[in-house]
C-alpha cells in the first residue's frame, strides 16, 4: 500500500480580529451592512462566502423593499428544500432592527409536502392573489410557476434567488431564461445570492446585458476568516493515492479532527462501485464498532485508544434509519455540543445548507464536477467556533493508472483538480487592487505600506486591513476604460481566471509543455478567452481586463511560492503563511513589477511543483506522455494573434520581432509572422 503524500497547495494564516462577527446597533455583521447600505438597488448580487449570514442580509433587505420601495411581495427561491428552513421567522427588532422577519407556514413551501410541479405552484397563485407579504420555494417550485403564470404575473414584486451558481445563462437552464424575462420586463426587483458566483462549468451565469445591470456587494472569504475569533488558519491540499481509495482514506484523516468525508459518486472512476461496503470499511479501519446509538442512529465505533467516535453515515440506503441520523444532526438543541458527533460520511449531502460549526476537516475523494461545489464542501469546515483554531480541506483523488482503459479520463480528473485548487487559492486571497506605477503615484490613505513606508522610486505594495486590500503598484499596466471594464477589473476578476484556468488546451500546456513560452497562455489564450467573453469591450479595455486577471493569478502563484517557503534540502516543504508577508518578499526580490515581468510567468508552474511532490514519478511521465501525444503545432488563428502582438512590439521597438531572437518570446512573434507569410504563399500558389 502507497503513503498517499499530502501537503496544502496554499496555506493561509488569519488576524483573527473579530470584526466579522461584531453587530452594529440594527443586528447586521459586517456583511450584512454593507449589503443593507445597497438596498436600493432594483437589481443586486451579494457574493459572500458560507457563514457570512446571506440569508439574513435578504432578510433585512426585503424587509425594507416591502416597506419603503413600493413592492407588493417578495418570493425568495432556495435551491433545495433543506435551504428553507434558514428563512424560517426571525425576531430582528430584538437585536435593534425596525421590524421582525415573519413567514406564514403555509408560506413556506419547502416545509410542505407534495410535489415541485403539483399542489405547491398552485399555492403560489394564491400567494400571489393574498395580501401576505413572504413565499419561500425552491427553485424547482418557482421555474414551474413561471411557466405556468408568466414573468407579468409577478410584477412589483422582489425575487430573491438564493445560491445563484445554480442559474446559467445557457438557454438550457430555465430558471437563467425566466431570469433574462424578468430583467427584460423591467417590472420586478431581483437580489441574487451565492458564496461561489462563478459555476464549475465556466459557464456565465448571467448574460454580459443582463449582469451589467446588477450592482454587486462582495465580502471576501479573507474578510470573512480574518474577522473571526478562533479560526486561526486554513489549508487547501490534494493527494494522490493508488488501488481502492478506501486503503489510503485513512492516511489522510486524523480521527480526533472533526471530519466531513465525502465518498464518491457511485458512478465515478473513484468508487469501488458499493457505497455501503466503502462506508463499513473505512469504520472497521477506524476502530471496532459497537453498534448504534439508539437515540440518534450515529455509528459507534472504539478506537485503538479506547475513545468512542460517534459516526454519522448519510450513505445508508435506508431512509428510515438514514433520516433518523440526518434530524439528530439537525437537532438545534445540540448545536453547540462539540461532542454530538465526531466524523459525517456524506455521498451527496452536508454540501449546502447544513451548519456543523465544529468540523475542522473536509475530506473529499475523487475530483467534484465543479468548482462551486467544492467552495461549499470547504464551507462546511470555515466555521468559526470555540477552541477551533485551524480547517483543512483534502481532496484524495486516484493517481493515473498506465493499465487503466480511462487513462485519459484519469488525466482530465487530475487536471481538474489542480484547476480547482488554483481558484481556491484566487478564492482566499485578498482583495486585489492594482495601480499603474507613473510619476504621480503617492500612498493612499489606509494602506499600510510596511516598516520603510510608501517609496516613490519603486512599486509599493499597502494593505488595508480593515478592507482586506491588496494594492499593488506595477509598471506598464494598462487601465480600463469602460464602467464594464472597471466592474469586471474591481468585482469579476475570478470568472475570467475560473474560465482561464479550467480551459483544458491552457492547463495541459502550462503544466506539461516543456518548450512554452508563457506569453502564449498569458498573452495569447487569455486574450482569445476574454475577447470571446466580452467581445462588446474595445481592444484596449479587453488588454486592460486580460493583464488585471493575469497580475491577480500570477501573483497568488508567485505569492505562494513565497509564502510556502520554497523546499529544504530534504525535500519538505517549509510553511510560512502570512500571505501578506508572501507579496511583500515577492515584491522586494523583483525590486519592480513591471506588466511584461507578470507575462513571463508561467501560472501553471507551482501547480506543477506541487503535482510532482505529490504524484509518483511512472504517473507524471505517464499523465505528461498522454497529453504530449495530443500536441497540435501553431493554428491559423494563434498565428494572427502573434502577428498582432509583433505589431504591437514594432510600434515600441521600432523592428519587427526577429526569428534568431535569444527572447523565446519574440522569436515565438516571428515564427506567428513566417506562419502566415508561408499560408499566403501557399495560397497564392494554389
Amino acid at each position: 500500500m502507497t503513503q498517499a503524500a499530502s501537503f496544502p497547495s496554499i496555506s493561509v494564516s488569519y488576524a483573527q480580529n473579530g470584526t466579522s462577527t461584531k453587530a452594529n446597533a440594527l443586528g447586521m455583521r459586517p456583511m450584512q451592512e454593507r449589503a443593507y447600505e445597497k438596498r436600493g438597488e432594483q437589481y443586486l448580487i451579494i457574493k459572500s462566502p458560507p457563514a457570512s449570514g446571506k440569508s439574513r442580509a435578504l432578510m433585512f433587505i426585503a424587509l425594507d423593499k416591502l416597506a419603503n420601495q413600493n413592492l407588493k411581495q417578495a418570493i425568495i427561491v432556495v435551491p433545495e428544500k433543506s435551504i428553507g428552513a434558514s428563512f424560517h421567522n426571525e425576531p430582528l427588532s430584538t437585536f435593534g432592527f425596525w421590524a421582525d422577519w415573519s413567514v406564514a407556514p403555509k408560506w413556506n413551501l419547502c416545509d410542505a409536502p407534495g410535489s415541485d410541479n403539483g399542489g405547491k405552484v398552485s399555492s403560489v397563485e394564491a400567494f400571489l392573489k393574498s395580501d401576505d407579504t413572504v413565499l419561500v420555494c425552491t427553485h424547482a417550485t418557482f421555474r414551474f410557476a413561471v411557466d405556468r403564470f408568466g414573468v407579468e404575473a409577478f410584477d412589483d414584486r422582489l425575487i430573491a434567488v438564493d445560491e445563484f451558481h445554480h442559474v446559467s445563462a445557457n438557454p438550457d437552464n430555465k430558471l437563467g431564461t425566466h431570469l433574462g424575462a424578468f430583467i427584460a420586463r423591467d417590472r420586478v426587483h431581483i437580489v441574487a445570492m451565492t458564496g461561489s458566483y462563478f459555476r464549475g462549468d465556466a459557464e456565465a451565469v448571467l448574460a454580459p446585458q443582463d449582469e451589467a445591470k446588477f450592482d454587486s456587494v462582495t465580502y471576501t472569504y479573507y474578510e470573512q476568516l480574518n474577522g473571526y475569533q478562533f479560526l486561526k488558519s486554513l489549508d487547501i491540499g490534494y493527494c494522490f493515492y493508488n488501488g481502492p481509495y478506501t486503503n489510503d482514506l485513512l492516511k489522510a484523516l486524523d480521527p480526533t479532527k472533526k471530519t466531513i468525508i465525502h465518498i464518491p459518486n457511485v458512478n465515478s472512476r473513484e468508487s469501488t462501485k458499493d457505497k455501503i461496503k466503502e462506508v463499513e470499511h473505512i469504520i472497521d479501519e477506524l476502530g471496532e464498532w459497537q453498534g448504534p446509538d439508539p437515540l440518534t442512529g450515529f455509528q459507534l465505533v472504539k478506537t485503538k485508544s479506547g475513545r468512542i467516535l460517534r459516526i454519522a453515515d448519510l450513505v445508508d440506503d435506508d431512509p428510515a434509519k438514514r433520516d433518523r441520523v440526518s434530524t439528530a444532526l439537525k437537532d438545534a438543541g445540540q448545536k453547540n455540543n462539540r461532542d454530538h458527533v465526531d466524523i459525517i460520511i456524506a455521498l451527496g449531502m452536508a454540501k449546502e445548507g447544513f451548519d456543523w460549526i465544529w468540523c475542522e476537516h473536509a475530506l473529499t475523494v475523487g475530483y467534484r464536477s465543479s468548482l462551486t461545489e467544492i467552495v461549499q464542501i470547504i464551507g462546511r469546515a470555515t466555521r468559526d467556533a470555540p477552541g477551533k483554531i485551524s480547517a483543512r480541506f483534502t481532496n484524495l483523488i486516484a493517481e493515473p493508472d498506465a493499465s487503466e482503459q480511462a487513462v485519459t479520463e484519469a488525466v482530465n480528473d487530475t487536471l481538474k483538480a489542480i484547476a480547482a485548487s488554483l481558484l481556491m487559492e484566487q478564492v482566499l486571497a485578498p482583495r486585489f487592487e492594482f495601480k499603474p506605477k507613473d510619476p504621480q503615484s503617492g500612498p493612499m490613505d489606509g494602506f499600510n505600506y510596511g516598516e520603510a513606508g510608501y517609496d516613490p522610486n519603486k512599486c509599493n505594495v499597502g494593505f488595508n486591513e480593515t478592507s482586506g486590500t491588496l494594492q499593488i503598484e506595477i509598471k506598464g499596466l494598462v487601465v480600463p476604460k469602460s464602467d464594464e471594464a472597471q466592474r469586471i477589473c474591481q468585482q469579476d476578476l475570478n470568472e475570467v481566471i475560473a474560465a482561464f484556468v479550467q480551459d483544458k488546451t491552457t492547463i495541459e500546456r502550462g503544466l506539461f509543455d516543456a518548450e512554452l513560452v508563457p506569453e502564449e497562455l498569458t498573452q495569447l489564450r487569455l486574450g482569445k478567452i476574454i475577447k470571446d467573453r466580452y467581445p462588446d469591450l474595445d481592444q484596449e479595455d479587453q488588454e486592460a481586463v486580460r493583464q488585471h486577471a493575469i497580475t491577480a493569478l500570477n501573483l497568488t502563484q508567485k505569492i505562494k511560492e513565497a509564502s510556502l517557503g520554497g523546499t529544504s534540502s530534504d525535500g519538505e516543504v517549509r510553511l510560512n503563511t502570512a500571505f501578506v508577508d508572501g507579496v511583500r518578499k515577492f515584491a522586494l526580490d523583483v525590486r519592480d513589477l513591471d506588466i511584461d515581468l507578470i507575462d513571463r510567468i508561467n501560472p501553471f508552474g507551482e501547480a506543477y511543483a506541487i503535482l510532482a511532490k505529490t504524484m509518483s514519478e511512472e504517473s507524471l511521465k505517464q499523465v505528461a506522455a498522454v497529453i504530449g501525444a495530443k500536441r497540435v503545432n501553431l493554428t491559423i488563428e494563434e498565428a494572427r494573434e502573434l502577428a498582432k502582438r509583433a505589431k504591437a512590439f514594432k510600434e515600441q521597438r521600432g523592428r519587427l520581432p526577429s526569428i534568431l531572437s535569444t527572447d523565446p518570446w519574440e522569436k515565438r512573434m516571428a515564427e506567428g509572422i513566417a506562419f502566415l507569410v508561408r499560408m499566403k504563399q501557399e495560397a497564392e500558389r494554389g
